[in-house]
């Protein structure tokens, strides 16, 4: 079987330099389609934003917006079709432009600087049918309004003070936070902005304006006291006065949209899962003068997540589009004024709908496994069709492989599926070597083109790779949920053993050369994976748990693990099951590490931990420790040392090749 060596254009090469799609926003009269892409800077070391302009005909080639620069971002329009945007590009002013500032910029390319905020804004939203704009941006603790922060924000500069004292319960993201609080802040042209109140210290910017904009609405986030509850806010936008705050105990609200009409406030609601319950999410509609709820998908399955819904421009009309995961994929849903939903897509994965003006047509982000995001467009009505691709920037060029679907059933007699990417020239005479990469979450699934564990750069050397969706995947109906709560190491674990039974019942693939990587709660399994059977030559562990019970104390969602695991020494029983750390002594299997310092999510403590204990045992280690990295890898070169190590090791292990450390490294 031949397979690729190391060399300029190596796969991985070309994917760390492909250009991102990112979002989509369409011009109110939907004659134009603006595109944000992340891509190389000049230096070739960080991504940065770029807006581009897509051709909604399809037609012309797509073009980079006239007048826009590297590092604009997060485009919208207002309602007479100006074009507005977020940038930290030069004001020539000293003290600054610390931050992005809001943006317009006309089609001829002269831009605007309409809002600044010291510190910078941090998320902006447009009213549909007035010129009203509101954004999201940080006010210290003590100041009064913007003037007043301003003055501590420059003062706390000059004293180089960046201390942060916390005085309330943390709520789940607070241990990173601070000591500034996401406000929502109205914006004046020719005044003040006005306050519509703090979003609290883990504040996401989720926020709307109503079409007249008349109310805005936003998410405060949960505090320590109630930390797995978030609270609507429906505020008159131009005194800042809350008329409604809405909750409900053990349920959190994102993604807040108006409907054309303004008489509903759609809202995505999500119960996380705590020790006797599993996760559930569905969209829900408040009535902005009652408050009353309603939940608008009562007997849908699966979750109208991730991703945002939104609603008809129309007024009057209820119609509304949204994705969620499906078998492997991620299809546009519509749900009708009668509650009927219909899939509109039958294959792919779908992000950042955009909706003409008359209802009739979509316009998204499409991907695939074995596709890189592109624009698509598509009828808003018609059942599960094929999208017209629009041109968009970017071509990855040819894959090294094909892409089909491994199926089984686990232990309960549950129908299990995953995709497997098989390598150019596996036969069953020169049969491929197998990588097992299950994907992180646990709620989520492999339905989307991935840049963090791309499984092409392993086909690309010669490996297939499983990518198996066990039980807590997202896109499998409920019961997926309640098959795997409480067995954060159990029935996922087993199911990820039954598909690749399945996977190596082919053929093509030698059951003796095998391994099984994985990131976040996919290295947790990797570790669980490790004190369990010696079946693979090799494991490698991105950002996985090893000890939950010193993760729980020490990660920056711990009030959402204490309510999955309980208190450790109250109820041991989950952590005497699913903690890896306890059984240590069973370790034998060579193993990659890796972990970024600054990962908040899962402390680097975790990745030490478990090489102390591989160490101990006398097993194979070794560390790739990323020391500004968070809980992925961000940095282009960073994300090729990654593709490299990881090949090079699992060559070493599985392929009897020696080893070749990175020169980088």
């Amino acid at each position: 079987m031949t397979t690729m060596v190391n060399g300029p254009h190596i796969l991985h090469d070309r994917l760390v330099a492909q250009p991102r799609p990112t979002g989509l926003a369409l011009a109110p009269d939907g004659t134009r389609l603006i595109l944000s892409v992340q891509a190389l800077d000049s230096e070739g070391t960080r991504y940065v934003s770029e807006l581009w302009e897509v051709d909604p005909a399809g037609e012309r080639d797509p073009r980079k917006v006239p007048g826009s620069q590297q590092g604009d971002s997060a485009p919208a329009f207002k309602a007479d079709g100006t074009l507005l945007f977020l940038s930290d590009r030069e004001f020539g002013e000293s003290d600054a432009a610390q931050g992005p500032s809001l943006w317009s910029l006309s089609e001829d390319g002269e831009a605007e600087r309409i809002a600044h905020h010291p510190g910078g804004t941090r998320a902006f939203t447009a009213a549909a049918r007035s010129g009203t704009l509101a954004c999201t941006a940080a006010l210290l603790p003590g100041a009064e309004d913007v003037r007043t922060h301003a003055d501590l924000l420059r003062r706390r500069r000059r004293a180089g003070v960046s201390a942060v004292l916390y005085e309330e319960p943390e709520g789940s993201d607070g241990a990173e936070l601070g000591p500034a609080e996401p406000h929502t802040l109205v914006l004046g042209r020719d005044a003040p902005p006005v306050d519509a109140g703090g979003q609290g210290q883990a504040g996401a910017g989720g926020m709307a304006l109503s079409p007249d904009g008349s109310l805005v609405a936003y998410t405060r986030a949960p505090t320590g006291a109630a930390p797995d509850t978030n609270t609507v806010v429906i505020a008159d936008a131009t005194t800042g006065v809350q008329r409604h705050t809405l909750s409900r105990p053990g349920h959190q609200y994102y993604s807040p949209v108006f409907t054309a009409d303004g008489a509903r406030l759609i809202c995505e609601r999500q119960q996380e899962e705590t020790y006797e319950a599993e996760w559930q999410v569905t969209l829900v509609a408040f009535d902005p003068i009652s408050g009353e709820e309603t939940d608008l998908l009562p007997d849908f399955d699966n979750w109208p997540w991730p991703g945002r819904a939104i609603c008809s421009p129309v007024p009057g009309d209820t119609t509304l589009w949204f994705t969620g995961d499906e078998q492997g994929h991620r299809p546009v849903f519509r749900r009708d004024a009668d509650g009927t939903v219909t899939r509109l897509t039958a294959s792919g994965a779908y992000a950042s709908l955009c909706v003409t003006p008359d209802g009739s047509t979509l316009y998204a982000l499409r991907s695939t496994l074995d596709s890189p995001h592109h624009v698509v467009r598509l009828d808003a009505t018609k059942a599960d069709q094929d999208p017209a691709p629009l041109r968009t920037p970017g071509d990855l060029g040819h894959l090294p492989g094909t892409l089909t679907e491994v199926h089984t059933t686990g232990d309960d007699g549950f129908a299990l599926r995953g995709w497997l990417v098989l390598p150019e020239g596996a036969t069953a005479e020169d049969p491929a070597p197998l990588l097992v990469l299950p994907h992180g979450g646990p709620q989520g699934s492999w339905s989307d083109w991935p840049w963090l564990w791309n499984p092409w750069p392993f086909a690309a050397r010669g490996y297939a790779v499983l990518l198996p969706d066990p039980a807590l995947s997202s896109g499998y109906g409920q019961h997926m949920q309640e098959r795997g709560r409480g067995q954060y190491g159990g029935r996922p674990y087993h199911d990820v053993i039954a598909l690749t039974d399945a996977a190596l019942a082919r053929a093509d693939l030698d059951p003796t050369r095998t391994a099984l990587a994985g990131w976040s709660y996919g290295g947790y399994l990797a570790n669980r994976t490790a004190t369990r059977t010696d079946r693979f030559r090799a494991l490698v562990s991105h950002a996985g748990l090893w000890n939950l019970e010193s993760f729980q104390g020490a990660t920056d969602m711990h009030a959402y693990f204490r309510k999955i695991f309980g208190d450790p020494r109250i109820r041991r029983e989950r952590y005497d099951a699913d903690s890896p750390h306890l059984d240590a002594a069973k370790l034998t299997t060579p193993m990659l590490i890796v972990h970024g310092g600054e990962d908040s999510r899962v402390p680097a403590s975790q990745s030490r931990e478990l090489r102390h204990d591989l160490q101990r045992q006398g097993v194979p280690v070794r560390f790739l420790y990323f020391p500004d990295e968070s809980h992925g890898i961000e940095a282009p070169n960073h994300l090729r040392l990654l593709y490299e190590t990881v090949l090079n090791f699992l060559d070493h292990h599985i392929l009897g090749a020696q080893w070749r450390r990175p020169e980088l490294l």
